[in-house]
């Protein structure tokens, strides 16, 4: 598909402050775009939106609110006149086994990824609807492939991926387009915030190649950007991630037969995996519910 100039075109970020969405706010803002920040921590927002060489502005909202979301889709509107992208990025993490896992963290990994997600989507779908605009989800290889000691991230983005695609039919007949962003690892404070944990961190190293490496931002922003530009269905911020679609079905077999010898061979060291949410996002997550 031949690509969209984001000359002028209003983007909302969520997750902006940090990471792959702070980077994708410059990249779209260098492209012309005017920005609209959504996070959890408003003077990294604040700090974002001043460096953007661009018409932008910011918004203190937790994803999973309703109310506080659908206040920042008017006030947006209201700010900018429009809104023509919208990029539901904000997640948080967690690791560990199961059955030892904080509860709290645990669902809070669904509430942000899944849930937040769906409260951005319902929040900014009539504004998409006004400009037949975009909304890309971003999701993970954590939805093509399950993987053990990731429960609750793996459920999510699974989640994400499905609800996306459902919500594709349903918005695209009004001229909403909808896509599925898919990222692997790559070096974001939530994936540094993991490998901290020498547990994790070996297990991961331990996965076959590509998928052991840690992909530099970079280059997987500016997949995301592109596939923006192009309104695309499906965006893959690493080049091996769109061949994982045609083998996702033989990988839970694969994965439920060799994580079992992998998690026997770690099974003594599994009590030291910290159970909480991980990195910098995670901890301001947690500070903003009194974690």
């Amino acid at each position: 598909m031949s690509r969209v100039s984001l000359e002028g075109q209003v983007a909302v970020v969520t997750g902006a402050a940090r990471g792959v969405g702070e980077l994708l706010a410059r990249k779209l803002a260098a492209r012309g775009a005017k920005i609209a920040l959504v996070g959890l921590e408003p003077d990294e927002l604040k700090a974002v939106s001043q460096r953007l060489d661009t018409d932008s502005d910011f918004w203190y909202a937790d994803v999973t609110d309703h109310v506080a979301m659908a206040q920042v889709a008017e006030e947006v509107k209201q700010r900018f006149g429009k809104v023509d992208i919208v990029v539901a990025n904000a997640g948080v993490a967690n690791g560990g086994p199961f059955l030892d896992s904080d509860p709290v963290a645990w669902r809070r990994v669904i509430e942000v990824n899944l849930i937040g997600s769906a409260v951005t989507a319902r929040a900014f779908l009539p504004v998409l609807m006004e400009s037949r605009g975009y909304l890309l989800q971003i999701a993970s290889l954590a939805a093509i492939t399950p993987a053990p000691m990731m429960t609750a991230y793996c459920a999510s983005k699974s989640g994400v991926e499905a609800y996306a695609h459902s919500l594709r039919a349903e918005v695209g007949y009004k001229g909403v387009r909808v896509g599925v962003g898919y990222l692997s690892w790559t070096d974001t404070d939530m994936v540094r915030g993991a490998d901290q944990d020498e547990v994790m961190r070996e297990l991961r190293q331990r996965l076959p190649w590509p998928s052991n490496k840690t992909y530099p931002l970079g280059p997987a922003v500016d997949r995301i950007v592109a596939g923006i530009e192009r309104r695309s269905s499906h965006v893959y911020a690493q080049w091996w991630l769109r061949g994982m679609q045609g083998i996702r079905g033989y990988l839970p077999g694969i994965i439920g037969a060799v994580g079992q010898r992998e998690m026997r061979r770690f099974e003594p060291r599994l009590g030291s995996v910290s159970t909480g949410l991980v990195g910098a996002g995670g901890a301001a997550d947690e500070s903003v519910r009194g974690g």
